[in-house]
């Protein structure tokens, strides 16, 4: 018996890195996963990896009409939805003076316009089942400021609000929603040329003396997922090895 037996997990962003260690733990524990990404190459091979309980979907998870075609066939394959994770994200490494437009509404979209547009979509489904449990991913950039980093801690501290604000509004529909806040995890998106000298020097000043690993976050993910934390909602989970603990 898994912990997420007769339970239909929706991920974004999850062909690799965090998403695709969210995807292969629940599975592990018995749920029945559908997770997205635009990446299809390596979606498809995970979803071949992961066998008949898992489904990999195309997504642009900027577009509400993606939203709503990615809810239907979860439904259809496995069953209204009673998880939702909002993991997609990017990160553009420039300054407030350096910044484009189109690059700040980029980050805005696929960070923020996406977390939005997965909670809206999966409200229905989530009515069908009684309940449910959002898990939206921000970052430790949603509770300070970084220097370099202006769109990402933008739509990163939006999605800090914006969870406290849906917790609010769905608890009365048993759906209980709550924000996790990764600080320095290994995945190509922190190892990304533009970031990874920054990423460097933070590392170094992590208590733990060590950077997360995608499985680190899985676990809280997982945690939140479940009935074990029946009670949190509209809250934020730390986990960074205690970086923000010393600023």
């Amino acid at each position: 018996m898994g912990r997420f037996d007769g339970k239909v997990v929706l991920i974004s962003g999850g062909a690799r890195g965090q998403g695709a260690s969210h995807a292969r733990k629940f599975v592990e524990e018995g749920a029945k996963v559908v997770f997205t990404d635009i990446l299809v190459e390596e979606g498809e091979a995970l979803e071949k990896e992961l066998g008949k309980n898992a489904k990999f979907l195309k997504h642009d998870v900027r577009s509400a009409a993606d939203w709503e075609k990615v809810v239907s066939e979860t439904e259809k394959t496995f069953g209204p939805i009673n998880v939702l994770v909002n993991n997609a994200g990017i990160v553009i490494s420039k300054k407030l003076e350096e910044l484009s437009e189109e690059e700040y509404r980029r980050v805005i979209d696929i960070n923020q316009v996406s977390v939005f547009l997965g909670m809206k979509a999966v409200i229905p489904s989530m009515k069908k089942a009684k309940g449910g449990s959002i898990i939206n991913i921000s970052s430790i950039n949603g509770l300070r400021g970084s220097v370099g980093t202006f769109a990402y801690d933008a739509s990163k501290f939006a999605v800090r609000g914006m969870t406290k604000t849906a917790a609010l509004e769905l608890a009365e529909y048993g759906i209980r929603v709550n924000s996790i806040h990764p600080g320095i995890i290994n995945t190509p998106m922190v190892m990304q040329d533009d970031v990874k000298d920054t990423v460097g020097t933070l590392a170094n000043n992590v208590p733990l003396k060590r950077i997360g690993q995608p499985e680190d976050v899985s676990n809280l993910v997982l945690f939140l997922a479940s009935d074990e934390s029946s009670y949190s909602t509209g809250s934020e989970f730390v986990i960074d090895g205690g970086l923000t603990a010393k600023y």
